[in-house]
Protein backbone atom coordinates (compact mmCIF):
# COMPACT_ATOMS: atom_id res chain seq x y z
CA UNK A 1 0.00 0.00 0.00
CA UNK A 2 1.37 3.46 -1.06
CA UNK A 3 1.00 6.03 1.56
CA UNK A 4 -1.79 8.25 -0.16
CA UNK A 5 -4.20 4.48 -0.22
CA UNK A 6 -2.59 4.57 3.54
CA UNK A 7 -4.32 8.09 4.62
CA UNK A 8 -7.33 7.07 2.37
CA UNK A 9 -8.27 4.24 3.96
CA UNK A 10 -7.61 5.01 7.42
CA UNK A 11 -9.89 8.06 6.35
CA UNK A 12 -12.36 5.19 5.72
CA UNK A 13 -11.99 3.98 9.08
CA UNK A 14 -12.62 7.41 10.44
CA UNK A 15 -16.25 7.93 8.02
CA UNK A 16 -16.89 4.31 9.62
CA UNK A 17 -15.95 5.66 13.50
CA UNK A 18 -18.56 8.93 12.69
CA UNK A 19 -21.68 6.69 11.19
CA UNK A 20 -21.55 4.37 14.78
CA UNK A 21 -22.53 7.42 16.56
CA UNK A 22 -25.18 7.79 14.68
CA UNK A 23 -27.43 8.08 18.03
CA UNK A 24 -25.18 10.93 19.86
CA UNK A 25 -25.47 13.26 16.25
CA UNK A 26 -28.91 12.59 16.36
CA UNK A 27 -29.25 13.70 20.47
CA UNK A 28 -26.91 16.65 20.01
CA UNK A 29 -29.44 17.76 16.52
CA UNK A 30 -32.34 17.41 18.76
CA UNK A 31 -31.01 19.41 21.52
CA UNK A 32 -29.50 22.08 19.06
CA UNK A 33 -32.82 22.13 17.80
CA UNK A 34 -34.66 22.82 21.07
CA UNK A 35 -32.34 25.93 21.36
CA UNK A 36 -32.79 27.13 17.91
CA UNK A 37 -36.61 27.11 17.92
CA UNK A 38 -36.41 29.15 21.36
CA UNK A 39 -35.07 31.58 19.93
CA UNK A 40 -31.42 31.08 21.05
CA UNK A 41 -28.17 29.85 19.86
CA UNK A 42 -25.47 27.32 20.24
CA UNK A 43 -22.50 28.42 21.14
CA UNK A 44 -19.32 27.01 19.14
CA UNK A 45 -15.69 26.84 20.15
CA UNK A 46 -12.50 25.74 19.59
CA UNK A 47 -8.91 26.83 19.92
CA UNK A 48 -5.74 25.93 17.53
CA UNK A 49 -6.86 24.23 14.37
CA UNK A 50 -10.47 23.43 15.95
CA UNK A 51 -11.44 26.55 14.73
CA UNK A 52 -11.87 25.34 11.32
CA UNK A 53 -15.18 23.21 12.80
CA UNK A 54 -16.36 26.13 13.99
CA UNK A 55 -16.26 28.09 10.53
CA UNK A 56 -17.76 24.98 9.22
CA UNK A 57 -20.48 24.85 11.50
CA UNK A 58 -21.41 28.88 9.96
CA UNK A 59 -21.04 31.02 8.16
CA UNK A 60 -20.82 28.45 5.36
CA UNK A 61 -22.55 27.64 2.31
CA UNK A 62 -24.72 25.12 2.68
CA UNK A 63 -25.25 25.90 6.81
CA UNK A 64 -27.96 28.55 8.39
CA UNK A 65 -28.55 30.95 11.46
CA UNK A 66 -28.61 29.77 15.21
CA UNK A 67 -24.56 29.43 15.83
CA UNK A 68 -22.76 32.12 17.92
CA UNK A 69 -18.84 31.08 16.35
CA UNK A 70 -16.36 32.00 18.92
CA UNK A 71 -13.45 32.53 17.62
CA UNK A 72 -10.42 34.39 19.91
CA UNK A 73 -7.96 35.33 17.15
CA UNK A 74 -4.90 34.70 20.08
CA UNK A 75 -5.77 31.15 20.02
CA UNK A 76 -6.42 30.53 15.81
CA UNK A 77 -4.54 32.86 13.88
CA UNK A 78 -1.50 30.67 12.51
CA UNK A 79 -0.48 32.48 9.08
CA UNK A 80 2.60 34.36 10.34
CA UNK A 81 3.72 31.24 12.15
CA UNK A 82 6.74 32.96 13.62
CA UNK A 83 7.31 36.44 15.38
CA UNK A 84 4.08 38.85 16.30
CA UNK A 85 1.32 36.95 16.35
CA UNK A 86 3.26 33.65 16.00
CA UNK A 87 1.95 29.92 17.12
CA UNK A 88 4.03 29.99 20.14
CA UNK A 89 2.02 32.75 21.41
CA UNK A 90 -1.13 31.29 20.57
CA UNK A 91 -0.08 27.81 21.51
CA UNK A 92 0.70 29.66 25.51
CA UNK A 93 -2.72 31.29 25.28
CA UNK A 94 -4.56 28.28 24.81
CA UNK A 95 -3.50 27.00 28.33
CA UNK A 96 -3.53 30.07 30.16
CA UNK A 97 -6.31 29.98 32.99
CA UNK A 98 -8.87 32.37 33.04
CA UNK A 99 -9.43 33.54 29.58
CA UNK A 100 -12.57 31.08 29.01
CA UNK A 101 -14.28 33.09 31.59
CA UNK A 102 -13.29 36.39 29.90
CA UNK A 103 -14.73 35.52 26.64
CA UNK A 104 -17.76 33.76 28.03
CA UNK A 105 -18.38 37.50 29.80
CA UNK A 106 -19.48 38.92 27.11
CA UNK A 107 -22.29 36.75 26.14
CA UNK A 108 -25.71 36.62 28.09
CA UNK A 109 -26.02 33.00 27.98
CA UNK A 110 -29.03 31.06 29.27
CA UNK A 111 -29.90 27.60 30.31
CA UNK A 112 -32.02 27.07 27.34
CA UNK A 113 -28.38 27.77 25.23
CA UNK A 114 -26.23 24.76 24.01
CA UNK A 115 -22.78 24.59 23.33
CA UNK A 116 -20.69 22.46 21.30
CA UNK A 117 -16.94 22.70 21.96
CA UNK A 118 -13.84 20.89 19.72
CA UNK A 119 -10.60 20.03 21.06
CA UNK A 120 -8.63 17.65 19.25
CA UNK A 121 -6.61 16.19 22.50
CA UNK A 122 -9.12 17.92 24.98
CA UNK A 123 -6.33 18.29 27.35
CA UNK A 124 -5.92 22.26 27.00
CA UNK A 125 -6.69 24.71 29.24
CA UNK A 126 -9.29 27.00 27.57
CA UNK A 127 -11.68 24.63 25.84
CA UNK A 128 -11.71 22.23 29.20
CA UNK A 129 -12.52 25.74 30.88
CA UNK A 130 -15.26 26.86 27.92
CA UNK A 131 -17.18 23.59 28.91
CA UNK A 132 -16.52 23.68 32.28
CA UNK A 133 -17.96 26.87 32.19
CA UNK A 134 -20.98 26.57 30.38
CA UNK A 135 -22.50 23.43 32.35
CA UNK A 136 -22.07 25.81 34.75
CA UNK A 137 -24.42 27.69 33.55
CA UNK A 138 -26.78 24.96 33.22
CA UNK A 139 -25.96 24.73 29.31
CA UNK A 140 -25.75 21.17 27.90
CA UNK A 141 -22.12 20.56 26.07
CA UNK A 142 -21.47 18.51 23.34
CA UNK A 143 -17.68 17.98 22.69
CA UNK A 144 -16.12 16.63 19.80
CA UNK A 145 -12.45 15.53 20.29
CA UNK A 146 -10.84 12.30 19.53
CA UNK A 147 -10.56 9.60 22.08
CA UNK A 148 -7.56 7.32 21.45
CA UNK A 149 -5.63 11.22 21.33
CA UNK A 150 -7.36 12.17 24.63
CA UNK A 151 -6.90 8.75 26.93
CA UNK A 152 -2.98 8.97 26.24
CA UNK A 153 -2.59 12.93 26.62
CA UNK A 154 -2.07 14.70 29.70
CA UNK A 155 -4.08 17.31 30.65
CA UNK A 156 -2.93 20.79 31.76
CA UNK A 157 -5.21 21.62 34.27
CA UNK A 158 -3.42 20.72 37.83
CA UNK A 159 -6.50 18.42 38.71
CA UNK A 160 -5.80 16.63 35.69
CA UNK A 161 -9.53 16.61 33.96
CA UNK A 162 -9.81 16.37 30.46
CA UNK A 163 -12.73 18.18 27.85
CA UNK A 164 -14.47 14.99 27.72
CA UNK A 165 -15.02 15.27 32.58
CA UNK A 166 -17.51 18.47 31.23
CA UNK A 167 -19.40 16.98 28.57
CA UNK A 168 -22.81 15.88 28.15
CA UNK A 169 -22.48 14.15 24.91
CA UNK A 170 -18.87 13.08 23.78
CA UNK A 171 -18.17 12.43 19.66
CA UNK A 172 -15.19 10.76 18.47
CA UNK A 173 -13.25 11.62 15.54
CA UNK A 174 -11.75 9.21 15.47
CA UNK A 175 -8.64 10.33 14.34
CA UNK A 176 -5.29 8.06 16.52
CA UNK A 177 -3.18 9.51 19.44
CA UNK A 178 -1.06 12.17 18.14
CA UNK A 179 -3.40 13.19 15.04
CA UNK A 180 -0.85 12.19 12.76
CA UNK A 181 -1.95 8.63 10.59
CA UNK A 182 0.52 7.92 7.56
CA UNK A 183 4.27 6.65 8.98
CA UNK A 184 6.67 7.31 5.89
CA UNK A 185 9.56 4.76 5.50
CA UNK A 186 13.08 6.41 6.66
CA UNK A 187 11.22 9.32 8.34
CA UNK A 188 10.90 8.47 12.17
CA UNK A 189 7.61 10.81 12.19
CA UNK A 190 4.21 10.25 10.90
CA UNK A 191 2.24 12.82 9.31
CA UNK A 192 -0.97 13.79 7.78
CA UNK A 193 -3.54 14.03 10.92
CA UNK A 194 -7.17 13.08 10.49
CA UNK A 195 -9.05 14.88 13.39
CA UNK A 196 -10.15 17.21 10.71
CA UNK A 197 -11.79 14.81 8.68
CA UNK A 198 -13.63 13.49 11.61
CA UNK A 199 -15.06 16.98 13.02
CA UNK A 200 -15.95 17.96 9.24
CA UNK A 201 -17.94 14.97 9.09
CA UNK A 202 -19.72 15.12 12.90
CA UNK A 203 -19.89 18.97 12.06
CA UNK A 204 -22.11 18.07 8.44
CA UNK A 205 -23.90 15.46 9.88
CA UNK A 206 -25.47 17.40 12.48
CA UNK A 207 -25.92 20.04 10.85
CA UNK A 208 -27.90 17.46 7.86
CA UNK A 209 -29.93 16.32 11.04
CA UNK A 210 -30.65 19.86 12.65
CA UNK A 211 -31.72 20.88 9.55
CA UNK A 212 -34.39 18.10 9.00
CA UNK A 213 -35.98 18.57 12.19
CA UNK A 214 -36.72 22.62 12.26
CA UNK A 215 -37.98 21.79 8.94
CA UNK A 216 -40.21 19.07 10.64
CA UNK A 217 -40.87 21.62 13.31
CA UNK A 218 -42.08 23.75 10.85
CA UNK A 219 -39.22 26.56 11.15
CA UNK A 220 -36.83 25.68 8.05
CA UNK A 221 -33.57 27.30 8.17
CA UNK A 222 -32.54 30.02 5.48
CA UNK A 223 -29.38 27.70 3.89
CA UNK A 224 -26.36 29.98 2.75
CA UNK A 225 -27.11 28.91 -1.01
CA UNK A 226 -24.91 29.07 -4.19
CA UNK A 227 -26.52 30.70 -7.32
CA UNK A 228 -25.71 27.78 -9.34
CA UNK A 229 -28.21 26.26 -7.30
CA UNK A 230 -31.19 28.70 -6.72
CA UNK A 231 -30.36 31.73 -9.12
CA UNK A 232 -28.46 35.17 -8.41
CA UNK A 233 -31.43 36.27 -6.95
CA UNK A 234 -32.76 34.01 -4.58
CA UNK A 235 -29.35 33.52 -3.27
CA UNK A 236 -29.00 36.99 -2.52
CA UNK A 237 -32.09 36.91 -0.68
CA UNK A 238 -31.15 33.99 0.98
CA UNK A 239 -27.80 35.36 2.44
CA UNK A 240 -29.06 38.73 3.55
CA UNK A 241 -31.79 37.32 5.28
CA UNK A 242 -29.60 34.49 6.95
CA UNK A 243 -27.30 37.18 8.19
CA UNK A 244 -30.33 39.15 9.63
CA UNK A 245 -31.58 36.34 11.39
CA UNK A 246 -28.42 36.07 13.05
CA UNK A 247 -28.21 39.79 14.20
CA UNK A 248 -31.30 39.33 15.82
CA UNK A 249 -30.23 36.44 17.47
CA UNK A 250 -26.70 37.40 18.74
CA UNK A 251 -28.59 40.80 19.88
CA UNK A 252 -30.00 38.56 22.26
CA UNK A 253 -26.52 37.44 23.92
CA UNK A 254 -25.84 41.06 24.44
CA UNK A 255 -28.95 42.57 25.70
CA UNK A 256 -28.84 41.41 29.23
CA UNK A 257 -24.48 41.17 29.66
CA UNK A 258 -23.28 42.37 33.12
CA UNK A 259 -27.21 42.41 34.65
Amino acid sequence: MNVIEDYLQQAQQIIETVKAQESSIEQAAQWFSETILAGRMVHVFGSGHSRIMVEEMWPRYGSFPGFNPIVELSLTFHNLVVGANGQRQAMFLENVSGLADRIQRNFDIQETDCALVISSSGCNIVPIEMAELFQQKKVKVIAILSKKHAAVSSSKRADGKKLGDFADIIIDTGAPAGDAMVKVPGLDTPVSPGSTVGGVLIINSIKAELARRLTAAGKPPKVLTASCIVGAEKATQLFESAYDEHAHRIAGLYKNVGS
